[in-house]
């Protein structure tokens, strides 16, 4: 005789938890709703009885995909793998599968997030790329609900969650004045793009008399290597002795080209990078660097976009405070230089 399956239900796992079928599909479906202590005895039930939630049903009952969409400028820059990493975990929690599109790169970035503004798609969208269009979007319910992380642009009227990068930039300046590097580099990012325009901003601002030059970057490492190429052809006397990158990867790739050239770092120039990629801490010398809290932020940014789906209301906002990590890439500014 055929042995039977046993399927477990939803008020199996109540029962064997002790509370109402009502508050374990809650867990299963809006967890902030439910209190930490009621949450973990559910999950718990639903770890220790085998049950497995057909999605698919819930999705067509709820009328939702399950899905969010996060739009990524860069995926090869590793600075964004953690900020995934951290939504993806969060939105695991809340039966939300984590979908991502590359718009590195693409001439018309508006097309990209047409593509997911169908709500058939996608139940919302996390945009980490500040220069997706967003005409048209504003108020509008019969789209997915839409947020910002890392470049948010306060006029588009989209709530986000970014890193205080002025505050980021003035600690960098900071520090490089205060050993004493009165003349500084700065490796800046697109002109367009609000991450340069606000770490530019607290550079400046920290700088007071300091002697600022710029050199033109756009985050990546080749434009590192140019920024350096300049440093070097510039008369020894004019060089900045101080270089404040707006990324860590135009930073590394900074400091590998003065190498190369026979320069010594921290003795012939000091080098500070922003973001604190997870390479910075192993690189020798180790990058000195401004940290953002890249998994708190994406962690941030899926709870954001969860309040938005299930129609909350939420700040403009969420400010991130950063960090100043002390390595071994800037150094007292040498008599010669």
């Amino acid at each position: 005789m055929d042995k039977q399956v046993f399927r477990v239900r939803l008020a199996d796992v109540a029962r064997q938890a002790g509370v109402s079928a009502a508050t374990v599909s809650r867990v299963l479906s809006q967890p902030d709703l439910v209190a930490e202590a009621t949450r973990q005895t559910v999950l718990a039930a639903v770890e220790a009885s085998g049950y497995r939630m057909n999605h698919a049903a819930r999705n067509l009952r709820m009328q939702r995909t399950g899905s969010v969409v996060a739009l990524v400028p860069n995926l090869g820059n590793p600075f964004f793998s953690r900020i995934l990493e951290g939504m993806g975990r969060e939105l695991a929690a809340a039966g939300y599968d984590l979908l991502v599109a590359d718009t590195w790169g693409e001439d018309g970035r508006h097309t990209t997030l047409a593509r997911f503004l169908d709500p058939s798609r996608s139940d919302g969208i996390v945009l980490l790329d500040g220069l997706v269009a967003l005409e048209g979007i504003a108020g509008r319910a019969d789209l997915p609900p839409v947020v910002s992380s890392c470049e948010w642009v306060a006029e588009r009227g989209v709530p986000g969650v970014m890193l205080d990068n002025p505050e980021g930039a003035r600690l960098a300046m900071r520090h490089l004045l205060e050993l004493g590097h009165l003349h500084v580099g700065l490796v800046g990012g697109p002109p367009e793009n609000v991450l340069h325009k606000a770490r530019l901003q607290g550079a400046l601002e920290a700088a007071g008399a300091g002697r600022v030059t710029l050199f033109p970057g756009d985050f990546t490492l080749p434009s590192g290597e140019m920024a350096a190429r300049q440093w070097l052809a510039l008369p020894a006397g004019a060089r900045p002795s101080g270089i404040f990158a707006f990324s860590d990867e135009m930073a590394c790739a900074f400091i590998s080209t003065i190498r190369r050239a026979g320069m010594v770092v921290p003795r012939d120039v000091s080098v500070i990078g922003f973001d604190d990629i997870e390479l910075a801490s192993y690189l020798a010398p180790a990058l000195t660097t401004i940290r953002q809290p890249k998994r708190e932020m994406g962690r941030k940014a899926a709870q954001l976009i969860l309040h938005r789906i299930a129609g909350r209301e939420v700040a403009p906002v969420t400010l991130l405070p950063p960090r100043l990590m002390l390595r071994e890439t800037t150094a007292p500014v040498s008599p010669s230089a």
